[in-house]
Parts: C-alpha cells; sequence; structure tokens
C-alpha cells in the first residue's frame, strides 16, 4: 500500500475554478474521506487522483511516484463507483476475475485472488449468479471485490452506498469499516454523507467551493472545529449557531471572547437551567431521546435533545442552561480560541 500526496492541486473549466490549491498527505494505509455538499468538487479531487480527470497545475503522487502523466490503469489503483459498473453478462466470477485475465494473469493466480476476494466478502455462494440476480448490497460486494483482487496500492470509493437504502447503508458502513482493517489499505472515500464521514474514516477532508475547510480526525472535526461552516456540517442533529447581540444571547449575557459573534452550542450540551428561554415547537421522537425544535425570544431557532419520560411537549416554554465551553466564531465564521472576555 502507499501513501497518496496532493500539491498545489488545482482543476479548472474555462473560467470555472473547481479544485482551488488543494495539498493534503493520505497516509499508507490510512481511511480518509473527502466530504461536503454537492458541488464542492470532492469527486473531481477523487477522479483526478485515479487519472480520470486532468490536473490544471499542481502535483499527485502516489508512494514516491508523480502519477501526473501516468494513464489510470497504470497508477496501482482500484476504483469502486457509485453505480457498480458490472457487466451484466457476466457471473460474479467473470466480474471479478475479468480485468486480471485481461492483463494476462495466469488462471491459476487469477482463481487463487478472486476465491480470496469472494472469502473476505462472503461471496462464496453468489459466485455463479449474475448482477441481475443480485441485491443491491451484493453487487457492491462484487465491485470492491473486483477491486480487491488487483490488489491496488490504493482503493478509492466514489459515494458507493448511495444507491442503496438506509438499512443497507448501515451494513456496509461496518463490513467496509471491517475491510479496510483486514487489508490494511490506503483508502479515500468521497461522501456528501457525514455520517458515513464520522463512522468510517480516520481523517476526515471537508471540502466547500473546492478548498480545504478542515482537516482532522472525525472527533476533532465534531469538537473543535475551526469555522461555522465545519461546526455547521459534521453532527447530525447540526450545531447551534446563534448570533450574539452586544455580548449577550437572547438578552442572557455571556464570557465570551472580544469580537465573537456566533455562539456554537451542540443540541447535547443544553441541559435544564435559566440561562435562555426557548418555545419548543416541533418534537422529534427518536425513541432513547427526542430533538426540540425550539425559538427563542429573539426569534433564532435552536435545537436542544432531550433525554428521560417527562419531554416537553410542542407549546411548552422551557428553560436551558448554557454549557461551561461553548465554541466561539468572528464575523468572518473562524473560531476564536482565545480567553473569554
Amino acid at each position: 500500500m502507499s501513501a497518496i500526496t496532493l500539491h498545489n492541486i488545482r482543476k479548472s473549466f474555462g473560467a470555472l475554478n473547481v479544485i482551488r490549491d488543494v495539498s493534503l498527505t493520505v497516509e499508507e494505509g490510512e481511511f480518509c474521506i473527502f466530504v461536503g455538499p454537492s458541488g464542492c468538487g470532492k469527486s473531481t479531487l477523487l477522479r483526478m487522483i485515479a487519472g480520470l480527470e486532468t490536473i490544471t497545475s499542481g502535483q499527485v503522487s502516489i508512494g514516491d511516484e508523480v502519477v501526473n502523466d501516468i494513464a489510470p490503469a497504470d497508477r496501482g489503483i482500484a476504483m469502486v463507483f457509485q453505480s457498480y459498473a458490472l457487466y451484466p453478462h457476466m457471473t460474479v466470477a467473470q466480474n471479478m476475475s475479468f480485468g486480471l485475465r485481461r492483463t494476462g494473469h495466469t488462471k491459476q493466480d487469477t482463481a487463487a485472488r478472486v476465491a480470496e476476494a469472494a472469502g473476505i466478502l462472503q461471496l462464496g455462494p453468489l459466485m455463479d449468479r449474475k448482477p441481475a440476480q443480485l441485491s443491491g448490497g451484493q453487487r457492491q460486494r462484487v465491485a470492491i471485490g473486483r477491486a480487491i483482487v488487483r490488489q491496488p496500492r490504493a482503493f478509492l470509493f466514489d459515494e458507493p452506498l448511495s444507491n442503496l437504502d438506509a438499512e443497507l447503508r448501515a451494513q456496509m458502513r461496518v463490513e467496509l469499516g471491517q475491510l479496510h482493517k483486514r487489508l490494511g489499505a490506503t483508502m479515500i472515500y468521497v461522501t456528501h454523507d457525514q455520517v458515513e464521514a464520522m463512522t468510517l474514516g480516520d481523517k476526515i477532508v471537508v471540502l466547500r467551493d473546492g478548498q480545504v475547510a478542515q482537516v482532522g480526525a472525525p472527533d476533532t472535526l465534531y469538537n473543535d472545529p475551526d469555522n461555522t461552516f465545519v461546526a455547521g456540517f459534521i453532527g447530525s442533529p447540526r450545531m447551534n449557531l446563534l448570533d450574539l447581540k452586544d455580548g449577550a444571547l437572547a438578552g442572557h449575557p455571556v464570557a465570551a471572547p472580544a469580537g465573537a459573534q456566533v455562539i456554537g452550542v451542540r443540541p447535547e450540551q443544553f441541559s435544564p437551567g435559566q440561562d435562555i428561554t426557548a418555545s419548543v415547537a416541533v418534537v422529534e421522537n427518536l425513541g432513547g431521546t427526542s430533538i426540540l425544535h425550539c425559538t427563542l425570544p429573539d426569534g433564532q431557532a435552536i435545537l436542544a435533545e432531550a433525554r428521560g419520560e417527562n419531554r416537553p411537549a410542542p407549546g411548552d416554554s422551557i428553560g436551558l442552561a448554557l454549557p461551561a465551553r461553548p465554541l466561539y466564531f468572528d464575523a468572518q465564521g473562524q473560531r476564536l480560541r482565545g480567553a473569554a472576555a
């Protein structure tokens, strides 16, 4: 397996700059997630690593080799697509072995690699079936198996679970995590789903408008975001980003750093108290918890989490205490890390 390094990568389509000066390293054996909203450039960046998109400027290296001018088939990477891209007239075994047979591998080597991948992915009983006879999750496992048999330097996944229903997505997330641990492979995984990002990645790269908004471990991005974009994007339900007025939130003074314009509080960080008063509009019952959609006296909407049996109902007025250490951001959305005023 190999590390992947991007150095000052840019991609333009005419006057449109899609990727703007991205530099980062995916370490050998790391599971790295590219996440961000639609149109942020994450799939384009992945395709540039694969060689399926040309690079306007900058360098892509796999291991110690600069691969800008190397054909996709010669980069030593395997890509798994959203659409599975299986040959409908071939069996599972034939789909998995097709690439090896085309590149001159012996029958014995091909059979051994296919059998090993089938064992890893529990595809043994399905080897004689064709794609039309498989479920969506089974098709995706075949596509992953086809990548595994190549024994690539790195795996690239482009939103591979987006066509599956919620239950299958959850199951496949577990399987992909186990696969990474078993193979110890370098993997880059593109998704717009921050739940996938949080549950799968060793490292997450949050992209916005073709630039890196922040890079870090899942817990770091959740607890220590650099800006309001990352704070609002990572986490479900989202973080509350509330406007401060004259150093107060809805009339309640807060000990904010100088220049603070926004206070960030996760829904689960609120506790019963008297710092602020909120009116409950909607209650989302999730079983063990409920998400309360509330309105502050100044009109700002907030989310709070409630646990236990005695939960508020729509129309109730509730008192909330702020956490001891909320996050603060300036007018440009950048995190303020200095001491409170």
